[in-house]
């Protein structure tokens, strides 16, 4: 048996990722390969050089719960105005990821990864996805993480390539490619209980990439040929965390140990039709109450609210 863990995008919300690869592990679950996209691919290869016992996680966890947004993404005013005026290719500099990968990564070339680890990213130009399980490894997490007009693009063997979560942003068919029998895919989620809409250019578009990420996901769980390999694990819910805010790292990796551990101690990696945890929806304020059912680990699809 050949089990593949498949880590998607999100944001600041990969913490999420954490607490469910601490689960997993706590139930002697372990991959033996990786699939990353996005900050997923981060998560990824941290995983592919360090391992999943107990020590590694929760230095995983120690590094999610000292991280700051500016320490991913830099707010620098001149950069912000060269960017609009043309004379910058992005928002912001991709410098504290790599600086991140540079005091974490373990291995310099992906096929030299403890765990295969295999890298999400996509064709700027022809929106194609390109999988990459060779090469510098460093280079092509920031080209997975480059989401477009915020980071800079990556050049690559001649192509140019960004955020992995706009072509596809959890590669299930690839893991069977890749011989896999058994898929969990930790999906990050979104910020499904936001008060009111983000206030700055920055938080939109993370949340409006975050629910084309979970959109996407939706619809692969659910056309996937060969579903009874496939075990997504819920997302947490409800969150009213921003993808841009990484100052709730703690409480978001132990919400979801908590909640993976009881879906799986539910039997909830075999049940059927995993997308139903996936569904867009959004929690007003003034349900919140209501809304936190979302968070047991079994709960049915939550409730739509239009």
């Amino acid at each position: 048996m050949t089990t593949a863990f498949v880590l998607s995008g999100g944001g600041s919300l990969g913490a999420v990722q954490v607490g469910m690869l601490q689960a997993l592990s706590d139930r002697e679950v372990h991959p033996d390969l990786l699939i990353g996209t996005s900050v997923g691919a981060i998560n990824a290869a941290y995983v592919a050089g360090h391992g999943t016992d107990k020590c590694a996680l929760d230095e995983l966890a120690v590094i999610w719960q000292g991280l700051r947004r500016q320490d991913v993404f830099p707010v620098n005013p001149l950069r912000h105005l060269l960017a609009v005026a043309g004379a910058k290719p992005s928002l912001c500099s991709n410098r504290g990821v790599r600086r991140l990968l540079e005091m974490h990564l373990t291995f310099r070339d992906l096929q030299d990864a403890k765990i295969p680890v295999h890298i999400v990213t996509t064709n700027l130009l022809s929106g194609e996805e390109v999988l990459l399980s060779a090469g510098n490894a460093a280079r092509a997490v920031l080209a997975s993480t480059a989401i477009p007009g915020v980071f800079p693009a990556v050049e690559r063997a001649g192509l140019t390539l960004v955020d992995g979560g706009i072509a596809d942003n959890a590669a299930m068919s690839q893991a069977v490619a890749l011989g896999a029998d058994e898929v969990y895919v930790l999906p990050a989620g979104f910020a499904c209980a936001l008060e009111r809409p983000p206030a700055t250019a920055l938080s939109a578009a993370m949340q409006a990439l975050t629910l084309l990420i979970e959109q996407r996901l939706v619809i692969d769980v659910a056309a996937f040929s060969e579903p009874g390999s496939i075990k997504v694990l819920p997302p947490l819910c409800p969150v009213a965390v921003s993808s841009t805010d990484f100052t709730h790292a703690g409480a978001l990796i132990e919400r979801a140990r908590r909640a993976t551990g009881e879906w799986i101690v539910s039997g909830g990696p075999s049940l059927p039709a995993p997308s139903r945890f996936l569904s867009l929806h959004h929690h007003p304020h003034d349900h919140s109450a209501a809304a936190h059912t979302c968070d047991v680990a079994v709960a049915s699809t939550p409730e739509l609210v239009q």
